[in-house]
């Protein structure tokens, strides 16, 4: 679990680990987003040999070109993340979400507990008082462990036709157990914040909640490169009145955060580390001393990884500038915050921190989508940018 303590928010073996970030910085009289590396716990940019971290992942040398190519110091990266915490003054060097120009995408209810949680905001009509009677009712139903279930499988078919005689067959259900996940997409390319950024809620909501994901980095090849952490920040009222409302409720300003780097894949670290690892969602009150710890288990996912890469990209979708892909949480928080029964929802000014040892922990603060900062600086500014600084 992260704490406020600054080593938190690195590996727990960061001299090992190959980690590729974006910053802001000021270099002489132009400014602009950054590529940089950290090897062995220091930062370098490289953006001289690599504009974007989408024309890094494309390389077949990956590995040997992000561990030995020239760069200049930007210092240690625990210096870097100390600086760029919530609630510190504007940082000389600002780090950003460590995409760019790549697709984002998510998948949804890949793990049972929050499958049973989608369908009880359909249930409940998006209503966060109706949620407790209304998950009872579901438990006692159809039970609470559905983890043993291999989506697609005979005995998911079977269960579809149990649950459909029963009356409590769901959208949710479909893509929970059956043959397709869901992919839809989460946010815009250059959209998501970074480290230390406000993550947006739209003030019309009065249900949310944050969920905490790994996010894999797969270039146009479908080759996973490497992963990262990500906050697909929910807002479960607005889709719990309808599923169509899933663009307005995942796609807003801020509602998007990935961070703090992505590690890349090498002999330390690989898509098994990504299976074996735990997920810790730390949520912590401005206002009312509200503190929630959960974890996710990655071993628990009804869906490989590499196989919600497969259903994403293939010869039915190409991504010629790559993605990010958030691999599902099932941690929907439910604790009573508010009123005994009313379950969990953000107060304005929440610190949410997610974290697994092999990755670090991203941080951020909730606030509402209207008053952060407003998102300006897309795909045409930054090659205006680049350009400009003759980084192209």
């Amino acid at each position: 679990m992260a704490t406020s303590s600054q080593p938190a928010f690195l590996p727990h073996d960061v001299e090992q680990a190959l980690l590729v970030g974006r910053v802001w910085r000021k270099t002489g009289e132009r400014e602009g987003p950054c590529v940089v590396v950290v090897r062995a716990g220091e930062v370098f940019d490289i953006t001289a040999s690599t504009p974007t971290t989408a024309d890094l992942f494309e390389r077949e040398d990956i590995v040997q070109f992000a561990g030995t190519v020239a760069g200049e110091s930007l210092g240690p990266v625990d210096a870097l993340l100390a600086s760029n915490q919530p609630g510190s003054e504007a940082p000389a060097v600002q780090m950003l979400a460590p995409c760019d120009l790549q697709a984002i995408k998510a998948c949804g209810v890949t793990f049972a507990v929050s499958l049973i949680e989608r369908v009880i905001e359909e249930q409940a009509g998006g209503d966060p008082a109706k949620a407790k009677e209304v998950r009872e009712t579901i438990v006692a139903t159809i039970g609470s462990d559905l983890s043993k279930i291999r989506p697609g499988s005979e005995a998911a078919t079977k269960l579809k036709a149990e649950l459909g005689r029963r009356g409590a067959w769901s959208q949710y259900m479909e893509v929970g157990i059956g043959p397709d996940a869901e992919v839809f997409s989460k946010s815009q390319p250059m959209s998501a914040v970074g480290f230390g950024a406000d993550v947006g809620l739209l003030p019309s909501s009065s249900w949310n909640n944050p969920e905490p994901e790994i996010v894999l980095a797969v270039n146009s090849r479908g080759e996973v490169i490497g992963a990262t952490l990500g906050n697909d920040v929910n807002l479960r009222d607005i889709e719990g009145r309808s599923a169509l409302l899933l663009g307005k409720c995942k796609d807003n300003n801020g509602s998007c955060a990935i961070g703090p780097f992505v590690r890349l894949f090498d002999k330390s670290f690989d898509i098994d580390s990504v299976r074996a690892a735990s997920v810790s969602l730390r949520v912590e009150g401005p206002d009312d001393g509200f503190l929630l710890d959960g974890v996710s288990h990655m071993r628990e996912i009804s869906r490989d990884p590499l196989d919600l890469v497969a259903q994403t990209w293939g010869r039915h979708h190409q991504y010629p500038d790559g993605f990010m892909l958030f691999l599902g949480t099932m941690f929907s928080p439910i604790k009573d915050r508010d009123a005994p029964g009313g379950g969990f929802t953000h107060h304005l000014g929440d610190r949410v921190t997610i974290s697994t040892p092999r990755l670090g922990a991203l941080t951020n603060t909730v606030q509402l989508s209207t008053e952060i900062a407003p998102w300006r600086f897309g795909v045409r500014a930054l090659y205006q940018n680049l350009a400009v600084r003759g980084l192209l």
